[in-house]
């Protein structure tokens, strides 16, 4: 089938990429400005507020900043796992008890992450939380998220769905990384709501 013609529509590795290079040139001070708006919009939604257990990450660099949003669930009473990435790109997960509670970890080549430095609870960890706090770059009218590309959430997502949990599904992003489309794949899956520092935006179709 000839596809002269048709604009070809950018590719996940393409969008990540240009996802990528806004971010950074973001400052420390928007950043900071961005996380603070985040935490208020995600704290305000019902999910998280009848929320026992949270499943979440903590942001490096110029992602949209969480550590307020782990605080603040914390001071709440809600129990806050974070992942530990595995070898195999699979994620572990352990309890965020405060800032001590974390080390930075490089990962060979990859980015430095910072997990939890506490007690291993195994991946099925994950099963057990009422919402999970997704990373992403963007997301787009159905639900659609595209992530970073290591897969470690797709697997997270697999494994819940293997065990017949249904967490609520919330990606944190900047505004502009709410878009028109983001490509898909067999194995990727809609979230149920994106929380940026202007709102919050649900999708009937997440699942």
């Amino acid at each position: 089938m000839s596809h002269i013609g048709r604009p070809t529509k950018p590719d996940k590795r393409t969008l990540r990429q240009e996802y990528l290079a806004v971010r950074n040139r973001l400052t420390a001070d928007d950043v900071r400005e961005a996380a603070a708006a985040l935490a208020d919009r995600a704290l305000g939604l019902p999910e998280l507020a009848r929320a026992r257990t949270v499943a979440a990450y903590v942001s490096v660099g110029s992602e949209p900043g969480t550590l307020t949003l782990l605080d603040a669930l914390r001071e709440r009473g809600v129990r806050v796992l974070l992942p530990a990435l595995l070898p195999d790109n699979d994620l572990d997960w352990g309890a965020y008890t405060g800032e001590g509670s974390v080390a930075r970890v490089q990962h060979g080549g990859k980015m430095a992450l910072f997990e939890p430095s506490g007690e291993r609870l195994g991946p099925d960890a994950v099963t057990g939380a009422d919402v999970v706090l997704l990373p992403g770059l963007a997301v787009d009218g159905r639900g659609m998220r595209l992530g970073r590309g290591g897969g470690s959430y797709d697997r997270v997502l697999a494994r819940l769905e293997r065990a017949g949990a249904r967490p609520a599904l919330v990606v944190l992003l900047y505004d502009s990384e709410v878009v028109a489309h983001v490509p898909e794949e067999a194995h990727d899956r809609l979230v149920h709501a994106v929380v940026t520092p202007s709102g919050v935006r649900r999708f009937r179709s997440g699942a």
